[in-house]
């Protein structure tokens, strides 16, 4: 398998308030391992792996 047919991207658009529950949404699904918040610029706001240890550490604060 070469690196092409690994990678799979999948993009959404949404607005701030449907931010919180899309990215829930994704972790629950569980078949993501990385997650990328862009701006309307296409500019990374904020990019995270979703490792195990890495989404209790990053997402905490987010769902408390």
């Amino acid at each position: 398998m070469t690196q092409d047919e690994k990678s799979n991207h999948e993009y959404f658009k949404v607005s701030g308030d449907e931010l919180l529950s899309k990215v829930k949404e994704i972790i629950k699904e569980g078949n993501a391992t990385r997650i990328i918040i862009k701006n309307e610029k296409d500019e990374t706001i904020l990019e995270f792996p979703l490792t195990i240890g890495a989404i209790g550490v990053v997402l905490a604060p987010v769902f408390a």
